[in-house]
């Protein structure tokens, strides 16, 4: 029984890595635009290509058609739809568009997005937050200056990450805190593809220390003003890390 288990674990570990395998190099191919709009993906040929089951391939289609990159029709095949039918709040597609040529468009997009949404949570959380997010938010904000120097991004990034989400979920507004995941993704694409500097803004940095007290002192207007701030310093810095 113990042989068993073991080797079932295995094989059904084996397969959600192909599964993923497939649906990361298939999504990645349609964020890039190797499959243009009314493009066909024969499922045969792509169970051939990756030496997956069927079984594998229509999980991958499933799940394609949920975020809406590909739908399936009758005597038609499965067909890649317009990126306007996307569900461009999907984390997986936004790592997909940012790992491809759309990275520009889509970095901006979001941070305008960020630049619209995180202030109004800050100021709602300076309202709303508990003594526990008022902590959380203070020790995710002195992890991003423990780790602001020294070309630490990767570190750095996870506290970034955490002060964010926090922001987003002290808001009270389960729709701002739904788009913590969107922020995640926009952090570590960032990260990931060196849209950033080798260390972070000081000035971004003791930004996020303010924000934290703000919040925690219960000033609403002030927490939203700095938030805004940042927002701000981000877009500034796209431009010129994405200058040609």
């Amino acid at each position: 029984m113990t042989t068993e288990g073991a080797g079932s674990g295995t094989a059904s570990t084996a397969g959600q890595g192909l599964h993923s395998h497939v649906l990361d190099t298939i999504g990645l191919a349609i964020a890039a635009g190797e499959y243009p709009p009314g493009s066909v993906l024969r499922t045969d040929e792509i169970a051939e290509r990756f030496d997956a089951s069927r079984t594998v391939v229509r999980e991958v289609v499933r799940v394609l058609e949920s975020m809406h990159l590909v739908e399936s029709r009758r005597r038609v095949g499965v067909t890649v739809r317009p990126a306007d039918a996307w569900n461009v709040y999907d984390p997986r597609v936004i790592r997909w568009r940012l790992a491809g040529p759309d990275r520009p468009r889509q970095l901006r997009s979001l941070t305008v997005l960020r630049s619209a949404v995180e202030p109004v949570a800050a100021g709602l959380a300076a309202t709303l937050a508990t003594p526990q997010h008022c902590a959380d938010l203070t020790a995710a904000a002195l992890g991003m200056v423990r780790t602001s120097r020294g070309h630490r991004l990767e570190d750095y990034l996870h506290h970034d990450i955490a002060f964010h989400r926090v922001v987003l979920n002290a808001s009270g507004n389960e729709m701002f805190a739904r788009l913590g995941d969107v922020v995640a993704e926009v952090l570590t694409g960032r990260t990931e593809h060196e849209v950033m500097f080798h260390d972070p803004d000081p000035a971004a940095v003791t930004l996020h220390v303010q924000v934290a007290e703000a919040v925690r002192e219960g000033d609403a207007a002030r927490a939203e003003a700095l938030t805004r701030r940042i927002a701000v310093g981000a877009l500034e810095e796209l431009d010129v890390l994405l200058a040609p």
